[in-house]
């Protein structure tokens, strides 16, 4: 993939369906050899402006890539390391009260094969097992959150609903970012594949950047990469490319 990038560019990467492959649950996404040491690789090129964007905790991805400890921004922005090794930082959140929580384990304990993944400040209902139900948990979902859920919005991805704060959003993680260094000054670009990642491609653009989406589930967006691999060979060949000057 040929890409007009250059070594003063900030790269902000998602990592579900973009660096990994979707895998049936959260917890079986595996991490390919060899992509550790690409994403360090870029890093060093790029004097360390490269930081992962998800809705997973900070811990949770400093467990996949270990030994790795990136600059990351966590559950949507909710949290966030700013430099590599850093402390992470956990930012106020709207609190999700006992009735909703209540209610929506009511609602997952009624459709068999839905997952709940309770992230603390956030509630990510995962239906891949039942893709038919995404219509009836959205619903379902919003109703609640209208009686319940001040302060809260809903999120929807592949195959999954997620509720979070209103306030943090991976647009707020590319700013703050952007307001340090080594990132600040730098165009920003941004890899995602999802509807989660709107946010970030438009914070990106404003900011005279680039979004480039991941397969064909962005809409009205045309792909940059048809797939992860595709996006882990880009980056494997992407140290070269900056040393070369295109």
């Amino acid at each position: 993939m040929t890409l007009m990038t250059n070594s003063n560019c900030a790269l902000f990467l998602d990592v579900d369906g973009t660096l990994l492959d979707i895998a049936a649950t959260p917890t079986t996404v595996r991490v390919p050899r060899g992509l550790t040491r690409a994403l360090t690789n870029v890093g060093n090129s790029l004097d360390g402006a490269l930081a992962l964007i998800s809705g997973r905790l900070i811990e949770d991805l400093d467990e996949l890539f270990c030994p790795l400890r990136l600059p990351t921004a966590g559950l949507h922005g909710a949290e966030i390391r700013r430099r590599a090794g850093g402390q992470t930082e956990h930012l106020d959140c709207a609190p999700i009260a006992p009735a909703l929580r209540e209610a929506i384990n009511g609602l997952v304990a009624s459709h068999r094969g839905v997952q709940l993944e309770d992230k603390g400040h956030t509630l990510a209902l995962h239906y891949r097992s039942r893709p038919a139900a995404g219509p009836l948990l959205t619903h379902a979902l919003a109703r609640l959150i209208e009686h319940h859920g001040a302060g809260l919005c809903l999120l929807s991805g592949k195959m999954v609903l997620e509720l979070r704060d209103l306030r943090h959003s991976k647009a707020s993680a590319v700013s703050a970012f952007m307001a340090v260094q080594p990132f600040a000054g730098r165009r920003p670009i941004f890899l995602g594949d999802d509807r989660t990642d709107e946010d970030g491609f438009t914070a990106v653009e404003r900011g005279g950047g680039l979004a480039l989406p991941v397969g064909r589930h962005n809409e009205g967006r045309e792909p940059a990469f048809a797939n992860p691999a595709e996006v882990r060979d880009w980056l494997d060949e992407l140290p070269e490319r900056l040393r070369a000057g295109f």
